[in-house]
């Protein structure tokens, strides 16, 4: 029996658009792929170590782990990076420069899974075609080449559908799960603490910054580390013995 002329374009548009879904799929990928890294930018990451290294040869090791957004973030040692000497290319931070990792396969984020979600709808299309076709007026022998076409079709787009659905993936135990918010009030933290270590140096206090309290001494104001807790040179406000030795200046 014949098998009418119309049947075969049906069949090859069913094709196409599986094709299209494919080559969707694989341009979203490589564009995931570029961003990824050009967020890490020039970091190098060692899966045998679960760490990443920087231009500097530092390490950033596991510091926690977003459940919502399903990453895992890398921090280097904030007195490793604020005295680096490309820290002002690299990042404002004081806390130390951060690089995320993805934890799922792709597709893993939300904008991926819009992705991988488009390219099946058109794979989908590429399925129902034929089947449409079929609807017509069609002898059965046009209809099992159409509903076999559709079959193949849809077997062919499977791959897509495959890793559609997120599936959580392992992640280091002693890892603690920190959300966006709680990380970046955590960072402020750490930045803080950070700005805060060296003031209690003669050589190193800041401008306008609290000098450290410290158990026994002296404040900068005069008082006794029991009214501000801080240190000064008892020598310097007048309390200490003179140039003499002898008593107070």
């Amino acid at each position: 029996m014949m098998i009418d002329s119309a049947v075969w374009p049906a069949v090859a548009y069913g094709v196409f658009l599986l094709l299209v879904a494919f080559a969707l799929d694989r341009l979203a990928r490589r564009a995931a792929g570029r961003t990824s890294a050009w967020r890490s930018g020039a970091f190098t990451y060692h899966a045998d170590h679960d760490a990443w290294i920087c231009p500097q040869d530092q390490w950033l090791w596991p510091h926690s782990f977003d459940p919502d957004n399903r990453v895992m973030r890398y921090r280097a040692r904030p007195a490793v990076c604020n005295a680096c000497p490309v820290k002002d290319a690299c990042t404002v931070s004081d806390a130390g420069r951060e690089v995320t990792r993805a934890v799922d396969p792709w597709p893993g984020s939300e904008a991926e899974r819009f992705h991988r979600g488009i390219a099946c709808t058109v794979a989908l299309l590429g399925a129902l075609w034929p089947l449409a076709v079929a609807l017509g007026e069609r002898a059965p022998a046009e209809r099992a080449v159409l509903a076999g076409a559709a079959v193949l079709i849809a077997a062919g787009g499977l791959p897509l559908w495959s890793h559609l659905r997120r599936t959580a993936a392992a992640f280091p135990a002693d890892v603690k799960v920190e959300s966006l918010d709680a990380a970046v009030a955590a960072e402020a933290v750490a930045a803080s603490r950070e700005a805060r270590r060296r003031t209690g140096y003669r050589s190193d206090r800041r401008p306008g910054r609290p000098a450290p309290r410290h158990a026994g001494g002296w404040s900068a104001a005069g008082g006794s580390s029991a009214e501000s807790g801080a240190f000064t040179d008892p020598a310097e406000d007048g309390r200490g013995p003179g140039p003499d030795g002898r008593g107070p200046r």
